[in-house]
């Protein structure tokens, strides 16, 4: 449109009479595809669309976005929260080139097709997927943190809807944002006064304008239908020495006269006459839907592809830790942690590292960042959801994210932030400290033995799960440096360096850790022990103990269960009897993992999952494993009780 000359990038002071006009044509002819589409589709939100119609088309106007920059890492970001108005996000930006408004709407919601019910990634101008209400300004807090960070003039803008005002994690973004003084984000409140269930009074009553000034934010309201209200209030907003919300009142359903201020409307599309009144009024008419129904019938259309990018950093050189080194996997995930950071903190062409935090800094061991890195620390408090999706998009825009918590509050509570960034296809990097019966005294509230089997429920996370120190550095190495969603888990206590069978540390000197390696400790005849993390010394201890009794065992450890090397996994355990152990659910980790493999190529061999089979016990970690059998001793005798 002629109008983005004028008002791109806010440069004009206000819309012009004629650049006004074309954007209310612009959000009259998108209404009707985004009505059209939702009866195409039979399914959807029309009323929603419509209401946030011409926040949209002006804001895609006005914002430093377009087809070209739909790549870009420059581009301002736009953020919709209220993912459900998709037909009508999708019909705006049809309105500017970013796809044909006939494609989108004759095959919105179609199976197959990258136009889904819900906003995605893989539709051009979709930056990030935010699935349930309240996600999206937690992902603009990520991007304006990820363009702080880089140095990037971009402007992040979260688009949202009234009814997840009261969310608990938009509560917590809001604080991040002020906390952090993020002014190079905006977010936009749809203020329709219409949930799916009725009146937001009716339904949840809340104090909108109240909500965000208790935070600190500048509000700033605005009529919403009115693109020179909508312009000149969005431009205050950007301006702003404060992060600012624009509240926009608006009509649910907008432009249709049966479904304005009617919550019926909210996610029942328009059929028949209904269907031909929406159109008519909207200035079109049936023969538009019923060219989309025999479009509907042709060739799919095919998406955005979203790829993740490799980090540029310098990973420096591994520590070798000796016997005579009595550290916790923890401390040596935040030494290599902080070296890393040091060695690329504001460095030209490094990729910027992100650490964020919930309050736990010294316990996570990521004190050492903050302090050689304090511009690219961020402590966000105790509000894991929000931390969760920021670190996330925020790994999507250009940085190495971190985020280090508890197990139980980085796995556990977070699981759906988890799954919206596997989904989202960003490259978090995950870290779980105190997982497992490990975490001793703490007790079963806190003991997370299930983390393995969430991660292995998605398709792009990894899981890592380093035996000792030594491997521990390599791994935080190597996971530092690659793309996508990682997850490093580790337990709390000390452990011995794992020494190979010559007494020196086996994932020492040049060893180089691998996704999916499977390490062999040590070699035997008659049985295999397979462990995952931290048991693996005392998988190691057993087999020397059974040495002495004649019993010849192999020891295996992979610290990828998820991507493990079943060839190798099989050409190592042959037809021996195979015992697993893990400080994990018995059910979902690496001992399952291993079964299933040789069940699915028809191999038959005795197996015992050793691991945890109920909630633990608290006290000292060493007893809390043992009581579950998780001990030398009790790796032992499941070696000698497979082999009766």
């Amino acid at each position: 449109m002629k109008l983005t000359e004028e008002i791109r990038n806010f440069k004009a002071e206000a819309i012009s009479e004629a650049g006004a006009a074309e954007l209310r044509e612009a959000a009259r002819d998108a209404r009707v595809w985004a009505v059209a589409a939702t009866s195409a589709a039979k399914s959807g939100h029309p009323a929603g669309a419509l209401s946030s119609m011409d926040i949209y088309i002006t804001l895609l106007g006005a914002a430093n976005v377009s087809p070209e920059l739909a790549d870009s890492p420059e581009r301002d970001r736009i953020v919709v929260s209220h993912g459900h108005t998709s037909a009508g996000f999708y019909a705006a930006l049809a309105e500017y080139g970013f796809f044909p408004a006939h494609e989108m709407a004759a095959n919105f919601r179609r199976a197959g097709s990258p136009y889904q019910g819900h906003v995605e990634r893989c539709v051009p101008g979709v930056d990030w997927g935010t699935g349930n209400l309240g996600q999206g300004l937690a992902a603009g807090v990520g991007f304006a943190l990820a363009a702080r960070a880089r140095g990037s003039n971009y402007h992040t803008w979260v688009v949202m809807g009234d009814g997840e005002q009261v969310k608990g994690q938009l509560a917590e973004a809001r604080r991040i944002a002020m906390k952090e003084k993020l002014t190079n984000l905006t977010a936009i409140v749809d203020w329709n006064d219409i949930q799916i269930s009725g009146r937001l009074e009716e339904v949840m009553p809340a104090d909108i304008p109240a909500l965000w000034a208790a935070d600190g934010w500048r509000v700033i309201k605005c009529r919403g239908h009115d693109c020179c209200e909508i312009y000149k209030a969005l431009k205050e907003a950007k301006n702003s020495a404060v992060p600012a919300v624009v509240l926009c009142k608006t009509t649910m359903g907008k432009g249709v006269s049966f479904m304005e201020d009617v919550a019926d409307y909210h996610g029942k599309p328009a059929a028949g006459e209904k269907l031909e009144q929406a159109l008519k009024e909207l200035g079109s008419d049936v023969s538009l839907f019923d060219a989309l129904l025999e479009e509907r019938k042709g060739a799919m259309p095919k998406g955005r592809s979203v790829t993740h990018e490799k980090p540029v950093l310098c990973t420096g050189r591994p520590h070798t830790y000796t016997k005579e080194d009595k550290k916790d996997n923890r401390w040596a995930f935040g030494r290599t942690l902080a070296e890393v950071g040091e060695l690329n903190y504001k460095k030209p062409g490094s990729t910027p590292i992100l650490v964020f935090d919930c309050d736990l800094a010294g316990s996570v061991r990521v004190d050492g960042f903050a302090k050689a890195c304090p511009e690219n620390f961020i402590e966000a408090g105790i509000q894991e959801h929000a931390t969760a999706t920021a670190a996330g998009a925020a790994s999507a825009a250009g940085v190495v994210s971190v985020w280090a918590d508890f197990g139980v509050f980085g796995s556990d509570e977070v699981y759906n932030q988890q799954r919206l960034n596997d989904i989202n296809r960003a490259g978090v990097k995950t870290v779980l400290t105190h997982t497992g019966l490990d975490v001793g005294e703490d007790g079963m509230t806190h003991q997370c033995i299930d983390y393995v089997g969430l991660f292995a429920n998605t398709y792009g996370w990894n899981v890592v799960v380093p035996a000792d120190p030594n491997q521990t550095d390599r791994a935080t190495r190597w996971m530092l440096a690659q793309p996508g969603n990682i997850c490093l888990a580790m337990g709390r206590s000390p452990l011995p360096v794992i020494l190979d069978e010559k007494g020196e540390p086996f994932y020492g000197g040049d060893y180089e850790f691998r996704d999916g390696k499977i390490d062999l400790l040590r070699g035997g005849k008659d049985a295999v022990v397979l462990a995952m993390g931290h048991l693996a010394g005392r998988a190691v201890e057993a087999a020397e103990a059974l040495a002495e009794e004649g019993i010849s065992v192999k020891v295996l450890h992979c610290a990828t269960p998820l991507t493990m090397d079943k060839e190798r996994l099989f050409a190592e355990v042959g037809d021996m009897p195979l015992v697993s152990c893990e400080d994990h659910n018995a059910q979902t980790g690496i001992g399952n993992i291993a079964a299933a493999a040789f069940a699915r190529a028809g191999k038959a061999l005795k197996i015992k999952s050793m691991g945890v089979t109920r909630y633990g016990l608290s006290g000292r970690n060493t007893d809390v494993l043992a009581d579950m059998g998780l001990c030398a001793e009790g790796i032992a005798a499941a070696v000698r009780e497979i082999l009766k």
